[in-house]
């Protein structure tokens, strides 16, 4: 089994500057650097999501059956975290899991606060055109790329491949929230702004389904909703634990079809408004979660996704939080902790940046505060109306 160790901590060198170094990906390509490669295939896999009975959170996955690219991932990502590139330990973070109704899951990460890049766009627009200027994927060092990930007719992996020409890559993310923390990142080269569009989304969904592990999901964060580089970029990390948004009641708003078997439903009793879709077709899915996001986006609504079931569900929160608290809107209580509600945290992984938050943190207080993020009635109505028209 493999096993993680405590790493000092150490700042990437270029995740902090805006220069192109000899080590940056940008440059070995030019150069005709070697990089692994995994290749998959389109064949669906499904894994039935096994839920948790216990209160303890594992600082790693449990030992169940991995699969090759979930070996293989573990594995890289260790290896990095044993050569110091990790901006901090992140198996040293406390977790716990609040009582209540939801059983949302806190853990109290002062690192991420303290060394986590800041946002470098404006957030009141979820459209930018790309910045070559700012940081982008290209600039990261080599060292913290795990492999690139691409289709073939056969799977397999290749240790020794030339970089391709706009490869899809996975990199470790060195500020991590959880064990195996990754940014899978389509394209490289293509420099895509963060925006989504069906084929990537169905790339993403193709990579948790290969991962093949219920504990392994893939989030997405949209500008205005807490992306903080606006290079597309997915990203993914172990939690052998249910997110309480897993567990929450549905109710279908599509009509069924026989020639689809998509299922679109909305949450029930949840603190925030968000859309589930369903199907065993990650063709489908892509698709449909694809279009309503690309008229989210023409509209100007932030939104997260929240990639589960090794890629058969998929949960969309358009949200609000950005503009409420560029209004003032916001309570100082909730401002004060300085959580940024993504992905994770909408989904009930609230990661907290100050001790004090962390010991007094309450189902109450998590309620309230991912209240703030979620849209109005009539404004979840008109997402609604998108999706069924």
């Amino acid at each position: 089994m493999l096993a993680i160790k405590r790493v000092p901590t150490v700042v990437s060198v270029n995740q902090d500057c805006g220069s192109v170094s000899r080590d940056c990906l940008q440059s070995c390509f030019l150069t005709g650097f070697d990089l692994p490669l995994f290749k998959y295939t389109k064949k669906m896999k499904t894994t039935e999501l096994q839920l948790l009975g216990d209160e303890e959170v594992p600082s790693s996955p449990p030992t169940i059956e991995r699969s090759f690219l979930g070996t293989l991932l573990l594995s890289k990502w260790e290896e990095r975290a044993s050569q110091g590139l990790f901006r901090y330990d992140v198996t040293a973070c406390e977790s716990r899991v609040l009582s209540g109704n939801y059983g949302f899951i806190a853990q109290l990460n002062e690192g991420r606060h303290l060394k986590k890049r800041l946002t470098e766009f404006r957030v009141d627009q979820v459209l930018q055109e790309f910045d070559p200027k700012k940081f982008n994927f290209s600039k990261v060092n080599r060292n913290e790329v795990l492999f690139q990930f691409g289709e073939g007719e056969e799977a397999g992996y290749y240790d020794i491949t030339p970089i391709l020409s706009s490869p899809d890559i996975v990199l470790i993310n060195v500020s991590p929230i959880e064990y195996g923390h990754v940014l899978l990142v389509p394209r490289l080269f293509d420099f895509v702004p963060q925006r989504l569009c069906a084929n990537d989304l169905l790339l993403a969904l193709y990579f948790t389904a290969e991962v093949d592990c219920p504990y392994f999901r893939v989030g997405y964060n949209s500008l205005g909703a807490f992306a903080t580089i606006n290079h597309l970029h997915f990203q993914a990390y172990y939690l052998a634990y249910p997110f309480p948004v897993e567990c929450a009641s549905i109710t279908r708003i599509n009509k069924g079809s026989l020639k689809s078997s998509l299922r679109i439903s909305e949450l029930v009793d949840y603190p925030v408004k968000g859309v589930v879709y369903e199907s065993m077709d990650l063709n489908e899915i892509a698709i449909s979660v694809a279009s309503t996001c690309q008229e989210l986006e023409l509209r100007n609504i932030p939104f997260n996704l929240l990639i589960c079931d090794c890629g058969t569900r998929v949960f969309l929160f358009p949200q609000c939080f950005a503009r409420k608290q560029a209004l003032h809107q916001v309570s100082q209580k909730v401002l004060d902790t300085q959580v940024n509600p993504a992905a994770w945290e909408i989904g009930g992984h609230i990661v907290l940046k100050r001790k004090e938050d962390y010991e007094h943190a309450t189902e109450e207080f998590v309620t309230a505060l991912l209240a703030e993020v979620s849209l109005s009635d009539p404004d979840f109505q008109d997402v609604k109306n998108i999706i069924c028209k």
